[in-house]
């Protein structure tokens, strides 16, 4: 089959990226002929895989979708595709692969109502609606069953178009000799000592993943144990307005902003604690990925992945409605917990008993499954 994948931009360090990659991988490796359709991409590319570059063109994030998506309605008629996957919300779609939460909803519980008045929550509302919305022909590939009720909600989405598929980190084997090494050639690199407590956050868009959070946690740490602490993170994004609120609560010194790395696991696996008290998190393939390095976990139960950390008793879920208080405690008691190694070890055994690492078969699987059903169903209406 001849499929197309389309995503608005490929970076390497962000999860729906590499995500798209791995998919995309299985199916050229099944003998499909796969093309990736991008405006940009950085990175080395997958050998066995077309990319077809269309650039970014306008001045507003919604003037440079709405180019791409005139490019893409000139283009792809005329690659005679038997099936279209799409990694962000997008018309015409066969598959949606759904790593992003419910933006209608995420709007409404987050923005104040006039934004829903804004060109670009009306641009973005409707793609998600193009997906969506009852009388679709998209199937959905979610990676949990967090998002759904919201979409259904918002949309009416047949319950039968929704297909659940299973997490999808890598495997590793990690002992605690690997963590040591990891922990002393980090922190060697970095010139901070090893009995210095390290805070992680990883994630491309630090707004969502509550990095605010995170660095007013840090700055309410009681002064000793501020003074032994940092806060790492990694991600895309630039530092901006949080190295200001860092530096406006002087712990500036504190936070190091690492941009996007290939060595995650080795930060992994050097840390104290990962942080992620995200505002909106359809997953949150980092607490896995923690989970399996034997990184404790504080996070917002927002994303959808955090009754896995609950289940395996590997860190502590902030409830809703967030308190900043609650989680400058939470972090405070766990960056000195006699239970840190009980979390390491209930997440190390968790990772190596559960289905964790099966997303990107499973979603080659459907993929191939739904494009031959769709084949299958016009063929016999063109049939005279």
């Amino acid at each position: 089959m001849k499929l197309g994948f389309l995503l608005f931009d490929y970076f390497p360090y962000g999860g729906l990226q590499r995500d798209c990659l791995q998919i995309a991988a299985r199916c050229a490796a099944r003998g499909h002929a796969v093309t990736i359709f991008t405006r940009t991409w950085q990175g080395d590319r997958c050998e066995g895989i077309e990319v077809e570059l269309f650039g970014r063109r306008g001045f507003t994030n919604v003037g440079r979708n709405r180019a791409w998506l005139r490019q893409l309605a000139s283009t792809l008629p005329r690659r005679q595709l038997d099936g279209i996957v799409g990694f962000n919300k997008l018309p015409g779609l066969d598959v949606y692969y759904g790593s992003d939460p419910c933006y209608a909803a995420k709007v409404r519980r987050l923005k104040p109502a006039w934004s829903r008045w804004l060109p670009r929550y009306r641009h973005f509302a409707r793609l998600e609606s193009e997906v969506f919305e009852r009388g679709r022909r998209t199937r959905i590939l979610v990676l949990t069953d967090h998002e759904i009720p919201a979409y259904r909600e918002f949309y009416d989405t047949e319950f039968e178009r929704f297909h659940l598929l299973p997490p999808g980190i890598a495997r590793r084997s990690v002992n605690e000799a690997q963590r040591q090494e990891a922990r002393r050639r980090v922190r060697e690199a970095q010139g901070w000592p090893l009995d210095e407590r390290l805070l992680l956050l990883v994630g491309s868009g630090f707004r969502v993943k509550g990095l605010d959070r995170a660095i007013v946690a840090l700055a309410a740490l009681p002064p000793h144990l501020r003074r032994r602490s940092r806060l790492a993170v990694i991600g895309q994004n630039r530092p901006g307005a949080f190295a200001l609120e860092a530096r406006r609560l002087g712990v500036a010194d504190r936070v190091c902003f690492l941009g996007g790395r290939l060595d995650v696991l080795d930060w992994l696996m050097a840390s104290d604690l990962l942080v992620h008290p995200a505002y909106s998190e359809s997953a949150g393939m980092i607490l896995l990925e923690a989970m399996a390095s034997g990184l404790p976990v504080l996070a917002t139960d927002t994303c959808g992945y955090a009754p896995h950390v609950t289940r395996a008793r590997a860190g502590r879920i902030l409830g809703s409605p967030f308190s900043q208080v609650e989680c400058n405690r939470a972090v405070a008691e766990m960056l000195v917990s006699s239970e840190q190694a009980r979390w390491s070890a209930n997440g190390l055994e968790y990772a190596a008993r559960e289905d964790l690492y099966s997303c990107h078969d499973r979603a080659a699987d459907l993929i191939e499954q739904i494009v031959q059903d769709n084949l299958a169903a016009n063929a016999r209406i063109a049939k005279p």
